[in-house]
């Protein structure tokens, strides 16, 4: 074989694999609805991360992409808040997390701008579940309706916003600096 039809073939085989193990490693994802404003808006495309959950388990903060508890619907974005072993509770705004030790942590949001106007306190959370929650507090479908995402729902986390390109960048993912409540309500 000619030494330039050998080299285009190489070519062509590294192009192939290079596709193949991104489309195995990533995927993109078209944000629809107002549930993670005004963090994520309808139409945002982001890039998502397939396999850091092959590597350790999804942290409160995470945003993740998952297929919803309802048949035909499309997949979900939002925000993990709760992990297993857990109870949420939503008081005035604020969101406490009661672990299994018996202490209440209170999570630290600025990205909320509006906070939920109602109450909330969920079931423990279930092994290999997660509770999450719509950035946009009072206009989301999420675990305050009675489902948690397992981790096999999980597609993978938000990395980075591709399109539009005044939002280009890290996906907002927020590790949570998290307080000792001295209680979780009055």
């Amino acid at each position: 074989m000619k030494k330039p039809i050998r080299d285009f073939l190489i070519m062509i085989a590294i192009a192939v694999v290079v596709f193949f193990g991104l489309r195995l490693t990533l995927q993109t994802y078209v944000v629809l609805g107002p549930s993670m404003e005004p963090n994520f808006y309808t139409n945002q495309r982001l890039l998502v991360n397939k396999v850091v959950y092959n590597f350790h388990e999804p942290e409160r903060g995470d945003v993740i992409i998952f297929h919803p508890p309802y048949e035909g619907r499309d997949s979900f974005i939002k925000r993990v808040i709760g992990l297993p072993g857990e109870r949420v509770e939503m008081t005035q705004g604020t969101v406490y997390i009661h672990q299994p030790d018996g202490s209440v942590l209170e999570l630290d949001e600025p990205y909320i701008e509006d906070p939920a106007r109602r109450s909330y306190l969920s079931e423990i959370i279930p092994e290999d579940e997660y509770f999450v929650l719509g950035d946009n507090r009072n206009n989301t479908d999420d675990s305050r309706n009675g489902w948690t995402v397992p981790d096999e729902d999980i597609i993978g986390k938000a990395w980075i916003s591709i399109w539009p390109p005044d939002m280009w960048g890290m996906a907002a993912n927020y590790p949570f600096r998290e307080q000792v409540a001295s209680a979780a309500s009055d």
